[in-house]
């Protein structure tokens, strides 16, 4: 019997895209549901009812949520090479943790300066140049976080070759320079020169405008949330 192996995404996910490369990575087919955020089908709302959201995954009608669970349950599942996680213990610990950090700290210190403007967006800058600097540390010495081959991490870590750039683009700010992140700048240009990283970008221009929109709408949101002195 046949495997049946679902994707719920929407197109411009960055932790929906995590989920396509490991699967494509592994040579596992599967079907797409693109799913619109601001009418959730019945679907996604059965499926992952604690918190609504893409990605899910549908394994033989079982769902698995959370795009880093996801990722270890297909490492787990389909164990044919290329594995994803190391198989040493410490670093298997090590990329779980740079992952939790990319999610939680420098995507956020990221966001913070997408978001502002003037003060707080130097403050942000320099909060995300120091969160960077870790992740480029993480780097010496290697092309991709696990050695010589795409793994766990870099696909955790994929939205930064691709989003950063875009979002720079937006603000005219530059937040990764190859003279301060050399580590870095080389594993965006390596990472997005895979072929299989490569066919499964959004479309770019699509990306600035969505995310030209929301920056709009947040700063316009903020303004009319300060109060009157």
């Amino acid at each position: 019997m046949a495997e049946e192996v679902k994707l719920f995404r929407t197109w411009s996910s960055p932790y929906a895209l995590r989920i396509v490369w490991a699967l494509k990575l592994k040579g596992i087919e599967f079907e797409t549901i693109f799913e619109d955020i601001t009418n959730k089908s019945p679907l996604l709302l059965q499926h992952n009812p604690a918190h609504a959201k893409v990605p899910v995954l549908l394994h033989n009608g079982k769902p698995v949520c959370e795009s880093l669970i996801i990722l270890e349950y297909i490492d787990e599942t389909w164990t044919h090479n290329p594995p994803l996680l190391p198989q040493d213990p410490l670093e298997k610990a090590s990329s779980r943790f740079w992952a939790h950090f990319g999610d939680h700290k420098l995507m956020e210190s990221i966001w913070n300066v997408f978001t502002s403007q003037g003060k707080e967006q130097e403050e942000a800058m320099a909060t995300s140049i120091e969160n960077l600097k870790l992740i480029d540390e993480q780097l010496k010495g290697k092309k991709f976080f696990n050695g010589n081959a795409i793994g766990y991490l870099d696909l955790a870590l994929g939205w930064m070759a691709n989003l950063i750039s875009i979002l720079e683009e937006i603000i005219s700010v530059e937040l990764i320079h190859t003279d301060k992140f050399p580590h870095l700048s080389s594993w965006i240009q390596n990472f997005s020169d895979d072929p299989v990283i490569i066919e499964c970008w959004p479309p770019r221009d699509k990306m600035v405008t969505k995310f030209q929109i929301m920056r709009d709408n947040y700063l316009t949101r903020s303004i009319c949330q300060v109060k009157p002195a």
